[in-house]
């Protein structure tokens, strides 16, 4: 159910995207900020002009993800995360629940080829985007070359920070496939490792770079 409210509503609804934003704001601009990226992703036309779309209950909405259409129920509190790992049939659990606080990096996706933590962005926000998660990069069968040369540098340990520095460095080299090292750390800054394997990561995306710069695919 849904319905459209002005500004200065009396009683507007507690589940409505701008107060779960008021009192996640904070938290969810530091996390896109750490990333410098997807200024404006968070609903520039409703909020903009004072007319906020506000949802109640479980509503069924349909995202594009991975270039396909995908129907998930979710209520409007739901983070695109928890619909990718928990409301999707099958789910994709690629990108990974850590910190759920925007600072870790795990859970990085693409959202109209910028990245992105999915734990700060709200599902119901993200329709009408194009959403990349790893499993939208590559397969067992078929790896990306990042994915390749992270498999071929090691440059991973537990595991669970590693399909967030593949995306992140990604997008980084989409943008430029002829990023060096300082650019690459730059792409990454908001992606956290604990095991140590920075060194193996960087190797991983300088050698990924210099074949993508050669036009590898």
């Amino acid at each position: 159910m849904s319905r459209t409210s002005k500004t200065g509503d009396p009683n507007p609804s507690p589940l409505s995207r701008r107060n779960f934003l008021k009192g996640a704001g904070g938290v969810a601009t530091g996390g896109v900020i750490a990333q410098g990226l997807l200024a404006g992703t968070l609903g520039e036309e409703g909020a903009a002009a004072g007319d906020v779309e506000e949802l109640s209950g479980e509503v069924e909405i349909a995202l594009e993800i991975n270039g396909e259409p995908r129907k998930v129920k979710v209520e409007p509190r739901t983070t695109l995360l928890g619909a990718l790992r928990d409301r999707l049939e099958p789910p994709l659990t690629g990108a990974k629940l850590v910190c759920d606080r925007g600072q870790c990096g795990a859970c990085t996706v693409h959202v109209d080829g910028r990245p992105a933590y999915a734990c700060m962005l709200l599902a119901v926000d993200l329709r009408g985007r194009k959403i990349r998660t790893i499993e939208g990069l590559g397969s067992p069968a078929a790896l990306a070359p990042l994915q390749a040369s992270f498999w071929k540098h090691d440059a991973s340990m537990c595991g669970f920070c590693t399909p967030g520095f593949v995306m992140a460095i990604q997008a980084c080299l989409e943008k430029n496939p002829r990023a060096g090292l300082a650019e690459i750390r730059a792409g990454c800054a908001g992606n956290a490792c604990r095991c140590g394997t920075q060194p193996q990561i960087f190797a991983a995306a300088l050698e990924a770079a210099t074949q993508l710069s050669k036009g590898g695919k």
